[in-house]
């Protein structure tokens, strides 16, 4: 009777081993369950440190005015300027399969830092898409880190208002030390194709391919903008008034 009652394969099996098959059998249903509890505690912390990051971002007086339109949901107000970071975070979400909220924040913080250093916002969002397609812990064998790919040892006078080269891996850090060495390239040539091909160490490619990568990149990004809805004059003049008005960080 009880024979009749232990599955197939367990019968002709001693209890001794038995018991060490189950005992093998629970060990690996604790192990998976574990390592689905790591991979949601990785993405809840992935998440919050991008909702970190926004919050931060909000409040730094050196990336403004453009930051006070990024923080438009909060206000409960709408500008000009939310429509066209919505629009390059989803066409770049799709394009490179990223978390729209995160391409958002990226967007944002790309379009501060251009306002704040003089270059171009698209500009650095086409310098991230070809470097690190918009992965923050992109790292080359040749040391470059992060989102705009940056060696470190480079440009560590940049880094040190931000604590050090260790926070090469920091997104909005790593934006901004990225955009200073555009901007600095830009003063050095005078000439944008050279800038960039300056900014990959490739001078010495007469074809400009890297240059021409980055071009064609913000071209597209170009388009996306050109296909939004235009604001009349008046709408975008009221629409900057009250950003002037509501933001004590508009210099």
């Amino acid at each position: 009777m009880f024979a009749k009652s232990i599955p197939s394969s367990f019968q002709g099996l001693s209890t001794s081993r038995l018991a060490q098959r189950m005992r093998k059998a629970l060990s690996l249903l604790v192990l998976i369950a574990s390592l689905a509890a790591l991979a949601l505690i990785v993405r809840d912390q992935h998440a919050q440190r991008f909702v970190d990051l926004h919050k931060r971002f909000l409040s730094l007086d050196v990336l403004q005015p453009d930051a006070v339109s990024a923080n438009a949901a909060v206000s409960g107000n709408t500008y000009p300027e939310d429509g066209r970071y919505r629009a390059i975070a989803e066409f770049l979400a799709k394009k490179y399969k990223v978390s729209h909220e995160v391409t958002l924040d990226l967007v944002s913080i790309a379009h501060a830092a251009g306002h704040q250093l003089g270059v171009d916002p698209l500009l650095i969002i086409a310098v991230m898409a070809v470097e690190s397609r918009f992965n923050p812990i992109a790292e080359s064998v040749a040391g470059a880190k992060g989102l705009m790919q940056v060696i470190p040892k480079y440009h560590t006078e940049k880094f040190e208002e931000f604590g050090g080269e260790e926070a090469v891996f920091d997104p909005e850090t790593n934006i901004l030390v990225g955009s200073q060495i555009l901007r600095d390239n830009l003063r050095r040539t005078g000439n944008l194709s050279m800038a960039l091909q300056m900014y990959a160490g490739a001078l010495n490619d007469e074809q400009d391919l890297y240059s021409s990568r980055v071009m064609n990149e913000k071209q597209r990004l170009q388009r996306v903008v050109s296909q939004l809805q235009p604001s009349t004059p008046a709408k975008t003049a009221s629409a900057r008034s009250v950003v002037l008005q509501v933001s004590p960080l508009t210099p």
